[in-house]
């Protein structure tokens, strides 16, 4: 999978680039690929420019430079890519689509009919995360995707970013997540077992 031939999928990776961490940029390429193969494997109309900026931006707050003390670190990164499809010269309402990609990236479940993208994403970024859905991928392509694309100690990262978020937003998405069991879910992960 290569990124989309577009000038603002080329400016997203920049800018996700620019700020996040080589494991959490591997991570944000992962999920584009996860998502994009799902989709076309099941035959999933998507927009792949749209796809793609959700995927780099969708874990954008939870560095330091874009975190927000007031909302969710999926809705500051929602607003962080609203911002940047503005200067992309997005029209307002795919402006809005990006954030509500992003948004819905941490919900259980979206329906592929309603929103293709946010089906896409939340299915993705969990295949990346916990393995969840792992099989709908060969072995074979899950080691070239791993080859391409390393974990680097992600596993770590991520749960003291998800940590850190719970411990000052405590009603967040993040806090359910570890309130669940997210830290046990993604210590099972088999992609970290490559």
């Amino acid at each position: 999978m290569i990124i989309p031939g577009t000038a603002a999928s080329s400016a997203a990776l920049e800018v996700a680039s620019a700020y996040l961490s080589p494991a959490m940029l591997s991570h944000s390429h992962r999920v584009y690929v996860w998502a994009a193969t799902y989709g076309t494997q099941q035959g999933i109309q998507y927009d792949a420019e749209l796809l793609f900026a959700a995927a780099m931006f969708h874990d954008l707050s939870l560095v330091p430079e874009f975190d927000s003390h007031t909302v969710s670190f999926e809705e500051a990164s929602g607003h962080v890519a609203r911002v940047f499809a503005t200067g992309a010269g997005w029209p307002t309402e795919r402006r809005e689509r990006l954030g509500e990609v992003i948004v819905r990236h941490m919900w259980l479940d979206v329906d592929a009919a309603d929103d293709p993208e946010g089906h896409l994403m939340s299915r993705a970024a969990a295949v990346d995360i916990v393995g969840k859905n792992l099989d709908d991928f060969t072995p074979a392509f899950r080691a070239e995707v791993l080859q391409q694309h390393p974990r680097l100690g992600l596993t770590p990262e991520f749960l003291n970013c998800f940590q850190a978020q719970a411990d000052r937003k405590p009603t967040s998405s993040a806090a359910r997540a570890i309130q669940s069991g997210l830290a046990k879910r993604i210590a099972g992960n088999p992609l970290d077992a490559h």
